[in-house]
């Protein structure tokens, strides 16, 4: 298996070299629209793997712009011998233009989070500040409008104990850094290794996601590494019901449910995202890839 990012050089390596391969996978968006080309230059089988629903895509980009992907991405579905999706929301549309249609999850490296080694849990140790206050609520992930971090900082800076770790990047960085350097109870560590981010968690208390997504990988990574978790009320509830705290976008409420969440086991989810380890959902990749070569 050859894996690669999709930009303009890798889309024409991959057009020259016909004959190296008997399928091609494609990823929303780029690689799937990317991979329709290549397998129709190549004639050989077409596998999407839809990941992401086009109403994210809206929320980042003009109008115009997501109905030209949806338009690609509607004919990738049409060439494509098989289509893996993950959200339920875009079964319909799948299935209208695709051949064959699989529902299939986001998965997590489950033990990498569940039992991270022991170097990884003193590199995330080494993270935090020292004399931080606990219960430690920590969020990793990108800092855009749509993660709702104004109303994550605001419920962090008014914590009358306890601590907000956030690690990751986006447009909000500078108000993410402004706010760490005017309240004590907010940090910022910037971008961490991937690697690292087992041993931070396992070093913090609560998980902290405020988009209203039921497939967001962070519920899987912070559930697999034994933390409660705060989730945005919504379409989160359907797939994981009790087994997380919910709230909305108040600060007030953010604050509220860090405090309730602090207290809870983490038991119920851990067990629950243990099913989408990504040697599980592999055997159904495993299956399809098969099948169309």
């Amino acid at each position: 298996m050859t894996v690669r990012g999709t930009t303009l050089s890798t889309l024409l390596a991959s057009l020259r070299e016909r004959g190296a391969y008997d399928a091609v996978v494609g990823t929303t968006r780029a690689g799937a629209i990317g991979g329709a080309l290549v397998s129709l230059v190549h004639r050989c089988p077409l596998v999407i793997d839809h990941i992401d629903p086009i109403s994210q895509f809206l929320e980042t980009h003009p109008a115009w712009l997501t109905r030209f992907v949806e338009l690609a991405e509607d004919l990738a579905f049409t060439r494509s011998a098989a289509t893996l999706f993950v959200y339920e929301s875009e079964r319909d549309r799948v299935e209208k233009y695709a051949s064959e249609t699989v529902k299939t999850a986001l998965g997590v490296d489950y033990d990498r989070f569940a039992t991270p080694r022991e170097e990884v849990l003193r590199a995330g140790r080494k993270l935090l500040p020292e004399g931080i206050r606990r219960p430690i609520m920590v969020y990793v992930g990108g800092l855009e409008p749509m993660y709702n971090v104004d109303a994550m900082l605001e419920a962090g800076s008014r914590l009358d104990s306890g601590s907000l770790i956030i690690a990751g990047t986006g447009s909000l960085e500078t108000t993410v850094e402004r706010t760490a350097e005017q309240h004590n109870s907010v940090h910022y560590l910037g971008v961490i290794p991937h690697e690292t981010v087992p041993g931070l968690l396992a070093a913090c208390d609560v998980g902290l996601s405020l988009v209203d997504d039921p497939h967001t990988l962070k519920i899987l990574e912070y559930g697999a590494a034994g933390l409660p978790v705060v989730q945005l009320d919504g379409q989160a509830r359907r797939r994981f019901g009790d087994r997380l705290t919910y709230t909305d976008k108040n600060p007030a409420s953010v604050r509220t449910a860090i405090i309730s969440a602090a207290g809870r086991d983490p038991e119920p989810l851990q067990s629950f995202v243990r099913q989408f380890d990504w040697r599980d959902i592999a055997r159904t990749y495993n299956r399809v890839l098969s099948s169309v070569a």
